[in-house]
């Protein structure tokens, strides 16, 4: 019997999700169907409920619907509830929905991949919504000396780091107030899509950092280019993408997919 799960956004076409979930499926055994839908803007809980209604088991929700996610939620992970977000939704066997995020957890998964080691380390998180909001918390948990977040509007980002304050040494600011050097840089603002940079200082990266950018391409964003001119080794987000999509199908599924030969087949293919 296959189950059926998708990914909610708008626009949705886009999506590499389906595709990267027909590969887990493919590779545990699991008999999942998964699809993409593009809700209405005015209506994603109408959307979730007319997929459950069809027979959905679960889906990942996507731009611009996240904190719709949340709010139809009857029940929340906790980091979902410390996020304010949702990206996961799972039809319970009690016909509730619960909620999660896994964005987080995709993110330090990658670093880790990548030999990141954030223990100890001085963090840098560029901007404060809810791409950002959604993995301060995983970023904490790995005990990093201190992290700082800055986005253009210091205030937002000050409310941000208050909100996450009891779990680590967090601070907020703007980025003319932006003093370095920092061990690992994580571009979450969507600045990248327009292929333009935040206003940040040169000497931004201590010897050896890594700088991350959530967003990815065939070619490094300006914000990675800009990290190497300055001596930054540069990692795109594309893994972040597979991992917080391992993540949901383990929550889904109780299976964890290898998500390496995922990830390599989606680089060759960009």
């Amino acid at each position: 019997m296959t189950d059926h799960y998708c990914v909610f956004g708008h626009p949705i076409g886009h999506s590499k999700s389906p595709g990267i979930h027909a590969a887990f499926a493919e590779q545990t055994g699991e008999a999942i169907d998964y699809t993409a839908i593009e809700a209405p803007l005015d209506d994603f809980a109408g959307a979730w409920r007319d997929f459950v209604a069809a027979g959905g088991r679960g889906a990942n929700v996507t731009v611009p619907f996240k904190e719709e996610a949340f709010r139809l939620c009857e029940v929340l992970s906790p980091r979902a509830r410390r996020a304010g977000a949702v990206n996961t939704l799972i039809l319970g066997k009690d016909g509730q929905t619960y909620g999660d995020t896994t964005d987080g957890v995709g993110l330090v998964r990658d670093l880790e991949r990548h030999g990141v080691t954030l223990a100890g380390a001085r963090l840098l998180v560029l901007g404060a919504g809810g791409a950002v909001r959604g993995v301060l918390e995983p970023l904490l948990a790995a005990a990093p000396a201190s992290l700082v977040v800055a986005n253009r509007t210091a205030g937002k980002a000050e409310r941000l780091a208050a909100d996450f304050a009891d779990l680590g040494e967090v601070r907020g600011g703007g980025f003319d107030a932006v003093s370095g050097p920092f061990d690992v840089v994580i571009n979450g603002t969507s600045a990248s899509l327009a292929n333009e940079l935040p206003p940040l200082p040169d000497d931004l990266f201590a010897a050896g950092a890594t700088a991350y950018d959530m967003m990815y391409g065939a070619e490094p964003t300006v914000f990675l280019q800009w990290a190497g001119e300055r001596g930054a080794r540069g990692v795109d987000g594309l893994g972040m993408l597979v991992e917080q999509a391992a993540e949901s199908f383990f929550q889904w599924r109780g299976r964890r997919p290898d998500t390496t030969p995922v990830l390599e087949a989606l680089r060759r293919a960009l």
